[in-house]
C-alpha cells in the first residue's frame, strides 16, 4: 500500500477515535516548518495532522535535478507526555536532465513511525525537552525506496528568550545503508532555530540544518541556511512557509515549502 494512503487510513481511524477528548484550549504547536523537531507532544486524545508541499532543486556541473514531494506527518497523542507519529514524504516527482538527456520519476516516499516523548516542561531557565525515536521502513515506490529499517533518535531542546524568542536545539543519531544496501553506518545529525514572536499569531525563524553528518564515503555532510515563518488562522490550525539555500554541494542548493497544521 503507498505511504500515503497508509497515513491516509491512520488519519482517518485516529480523527475518530479523538473526536471526544482535548479539550484544551492551547495553542497548536506544529514541527513545520523547520528541521528542528518541536519538544512537546500534542496531549493525550489530541490528534494533529502537518501536511506541505515541498520543491527542492539541485544544480551541479553535470546537469540539474528537482523533486517535488508531498511531506504529512500524523501525530496521536496517546498519553499527556507521549504520542505515536506516522510520517511519509508522500507522492513524489523527480526530475533529472543529465548529460543532455532527460528522466522522470514518479511514485510514494517510505513511511516512518516515530514516538515522541516530553520530559521536561520549561521552568526557570530550564529548557523544555523532548525526545523523539523513529524508524523508517523501506516501503515507497522502487525509485524512492531506502534500504531496510533505518533507526534515528533526536533529543529535543526548547528555550524561552526574552523579548518573545526562543531558541531550539536538535542533536541526534541515526543508521542508514549505502546506496547499494551493503553495508549499514552510523551519522550524526543537528538543527539550531531562532524564533521571534510578532503577537499572538504570526512567527519567524531562522535555522541551521544539518540533516546528515557523515564521512564522505557516507554520502558526506548536508547542510542549509533556512528562513521561515509560520501564523496561526485558529488557535487549532497553523499555516507555514520557508525557504532554504544549501551550504554545500551534496544539499540541495534551493528548496520551499508551504504547508498546514490541524489540530484535534
Amino acid at each position: 500500500m503507498p505511504s500515503s494512503a497508509i497515513l491516509a487510513v491512520a488519519a482517518g481511524v485516529a480523527l475518530a477515535l479523538g473526536a471526544a477528548g482535548g479539550g484544551a484550549q492551547d495553542l497548536i504547536e506544529s514541527g513545520r516548518p523547520d528541521f528542528v523537531e518541536s519538544s512537546t507532544v500534542v496531549g493525550k486524545g489530541r490528534v494533529q495532522v502537518e501536511a506541505g508541499l515541498q520543491y527542492e532543486r539541485e544544480r551541479n556541473g553535470a546537469g540539474r535535478e528537482r523533486v517535488l514531494s508531498t511531506p504529512a506527518v500524523l501525530r496521536i497523542g496517546v498519553a499527556d507526555t507521549l504520542e505515536l507519529r506516522v510520517e511519509t514524504e508522500g507522492r513524489m516527482n523527480r526530475h533529472l536532465r543529465l548529460d543532455g538527456g532527460r528522466a522522470t520519476d514518479a511514485g510514494y516516499g517510505d513511511t516512518s513511525l516515530a514516538l515522541g516523548w516530553h520530559l521536561l516542561d520549561a521552568d526557570a531557565g530550564r529548557p523544555s525537552v523532548g525526545l523523539l525515536a523513529s524508524a523508517d521502513f523501506d516501503s515507497g515506490s522502487r525509485a524512492f525506496r531506502g534500504q531496510g529499517v533505518r533507526p534515528a533518535l533526536r533529543l529535543i531542546g526548547e528555550w524561552s528568550l526574552p523579548n518573545g524568542m526562543a531558541l531550539g536545539l536538535m542533536p541526534g543519531i541515526g543508521v542508514e545503508r549505502d546506496d547499494e544496501g551493503a553495508g549499514r553506518y552510523r551519522y550524526g545529525l543537528f538543527g539550531i532555530v531562532l524564533a521571534k514572536g510578532f503577537g499572538e499569531r504570526l512567527r519567524g525563524l531562522v535555522e541551521v540544518a544539518l540533516p546528515h553528518i557523515a564521512s564522505s564515503r557516507h554520502g558526506g555532510t548536508e547542510a542549509s541556511f533556512d528562513v521561515g515563518a509560520a501564523y496561526l488562522l485558529s488557535k487549532d490550525v497553523q499555516l507555514d512557509a520557508m525557504v532554504s539555500r544549501g551550504l554545500n554541494s551534496r544539499t540541495p542548493d534551493f528548496a520551499f515549502t508551504i504547508g498546514l497544521s490541524i489540530r484535534h
